[in-house]
């Protein structure tokens, strides 16, 4: 094996991997001196840092703490994702995927509105049936993050259940719940040896098959966050029976090539030798240490430490998110993933494409470039055939959605949320106004209503079309904005719609594997929720849906007019079904006949 170190990076860089060896080195030793001293210590320390911290904070900073305690204190030191729902009064299922590669995964699903408890919840005839909601989380996270809120009703799943959803929430191996397999020991290289290969290949798919099959559902939504997004991509881009079976994916601050790292330390380590990487880190977990510092260090001295490491590495600020919510939430953030998983993303920044992991890495002393001779296969996400939409934030440094959607199919819906950093999507203050109904917009729209078999849909959503007359409502991020002049912006084909302005213009456009390919060229917009949970409010203004490779129908301004007689005939072939097209349609047909 080569030196690691002589890998050709200029004399910054090579500074930069020595001071991160450094910092590394340090961290090592206080943590063995940590573990070495006795436990009462260790609590002496604890309160002396608690104390320290509250003399030098604010009367009004150390009020703010106390009146929220009551609710950040039981967030933050609940056990696990079930202690996490019982707090909010929800009823919550543990279930466990065994993968074809021999790992265990755990699997939460929250089926039951308040009061639903005793009944029973898409188990075959004769059971309540309720459209299924797939939802994974991010790097290094668990399913922990979409729960721990301080607010229920700023808590995704719970929003979720509580609009009739059958919602799910899975785990990658290795996690606090998926740290098991029937072949090696968590505790041997072997456990830990892989990285978004495995989640693509086995843990997203395997885990979508088993609820498909406990639900008895043919179909189910998927949304993703961050690295849950990425594996989504990936997923979907080499299992073509698996689009069939995810009706739409919704990527909440989707992650696939991002455009690198703000902290040049960090950044000279994407460009080493993944030899490099795991000296500095083994081969196994990776940062296990973290759950030893958030033991020790006082809430408010962690989620400081949090903030800055967060600032240090990605340039977030983290403003959107409250110190309750991050007192509450923080302790939830890490768990166990391995260190390839993370050498991976390396190579993808790297070599700035959604590549598979690269096992053929170039030796250090090698004088020719491999390149040359050998290229690593990139997941082919222009294949997907499920409608994609994505929600990303306009601060956040791990996007470029100019990239992405070069990379992704052409029926791709992107949609901005100004201001908003990576973590946004999971705890910001406001994530139920300028989140949440752009994820209900895309479940109205795309889902397939329970009962609807492959066979059906077609004729399903000629049905849900003809009765769109109600398009999206304006989204404004501020009062001050209401009045700025909204217009989306096209890109690569695609529509994309900044939320920093009214959505009058926005777009949608929709794949061919949804809709029969000459139907309409124009309709309206699938309509918006105003409450996630109740009644859903609309709106006077127009918006519209386009589908591609359609250029002989009109849309008058009540509706939908499909343009002419072979149209109508197409969609009726498609849907196997003539009673479902408008009377224009049917006229044209009996013209024909007599003709």
């Amino acid at each position: 094996m080569g030196l690691p170190f002589l890998r050709r990076l200029d004399l910054r860089e090579y500074l930069a991997v020595s001071l991160s060896f450094i910092l590394l080195t340090v961290e090592s030793l206080v943590r063995i001196i940590t573990l070495a001293l006795p436990t009462r210590l260790l609590g002496f320390l604890h309160d002396r840092s608690r104390a320290l911290y509250n003399a030098l904070s604010s009367p009004q900073s150390k009020k703010n703490r106390a009146q929220h305690k009551p609710v950040t204190d039981p967030i933050a030191h609940a056990q696990d994702f079930v202690d996490l729902c019982d707090f909010f009064g929800y009823y919550a299922e543990e279930h466990v995927v065994h993968t074809e590669d021999g790992y265990l995964l755990g699997l939460h699903r929250l089926a039951w509105r308040k009061g639903e408890e005793d009944q029973r919840v898409n188990a075959g005839p004769g059971t309540i049936q309720k459209k299924v909601v797939y939802l994974h989380h991010g790097l290094m996270m668990n399913s922990e993050v979409w729960v721990c809120r301080t607010e229920k009703d700023k808590a995704l799943p719970f929003v979720l259940v509580d609009a009739g959803y059958d919602v799910w929430l899975g785990n990658n191996r290795g996690n606090k719940y998926s740290k098991k397999s029937t072949k090696f020991s968590p505790d041997t290289h072997e456990f830990w040896n892989f990285s978004i290969d495995q989640f693509a290949f086995h843990d997203i798919p395997d885990s979508i098959e088993y609820i498909l099959d406990a639900t008895t559902q043919s179909s189910l939504s998927y949304i993703g966050f961050s690295q849950g997004t990425a594996q989504a991509f990936a997923t979907l881009s080499i299992h073509p029976k698996l689009n069939q079976k995810v009706d739409v994916f919704i990527a909440l601050a989707p992650a696939m090539s991002p455009p690198g790292l703000a902290n040049g330390i960090v950044a000279s380590l994407v460009k080493t030798s993944p030899e490099v990487l795991y000296l500095a880190f083994g081969r196994r977990s990776m940062l296990s240490s973290a759950t030893m510092w958030q033991a020790l260090l006082y809430p408010p001295i962690f989620v400081r430490c949090i903030d800055t490491a967060l600032r240090f590495l990605f340039g977030w600020e983290t403003q959107n998110i409250t110190q309750q919510q991050k007192l509450a939430a923080y302790p939830h953030l890490y768990s166990f993933t391995s260190t390839k998983s993370v050498v991976h993303w390396f190579q993808i920044i790297r070599n700035a494409s959604f590549i598979f992991f690269d096992d053929e890495v170039q030796r250090p002393l090698s004088i020719a470039d491999g390149r040359r001779y050998y290229k690593v296969p990139k997941f082919p996400t222009r294949n997907i055939r499920t409608p994609v939409v994505l929600v990303y934030g306009g601060s956040d440094s791990l996007v470029n959605i100019d990239v992405m959607l070069k990379e992704l199919p052409k029926h791709t819906v992107a949609r901005e949320v100004p201001k908003y950093e990576h973590l946004d999507f999971l705890w910001a203050a406001d994530v139920d106004k300028l989140v949440f109904p752009h994820v209900f917009d895309a479940l109205d729209f795309h889902a397939r209503p329970v009962g609807t078999t492959k066979a059906t849909e077609s004729r399903t959503q000629v049905s849900r079309l003809l009765s769109y007359n109600s398009p999206q409502p304006p989204v404004y991020t501020s009062e001050d904005e209401r009045l700025m002049p909204g217009k989306a912006r096209q890109i690569d084909g695609r529509v994309s719609d900044s939320f920093d302005s009214p959505n009058t213009g926005t777009e949608y456009t929709t794949p061919s594997s949804d809709f029969p390919p000459a139907l309409i060229a124009e309709t309206p917009a699938a309509p918006s929720f105003a409450a996630v949970a109740s009644a859903r409010n609309q709106s006077p203004s127009r918006s519209s849906v386009r589908s591609r490779g359609s250029t002989d129908a009109v849309v008058s301004p009540s509706g939908i007019s499909l343009g002419a007689s072979r149209v109508a005939e197409s969609v009726v072939d498609g849907a196997s079904s003539s009673g479902e097209l408008n009377s224009a349609s049917s006229k044209s047909k009996k013209k024909n006949k007599r003709k």
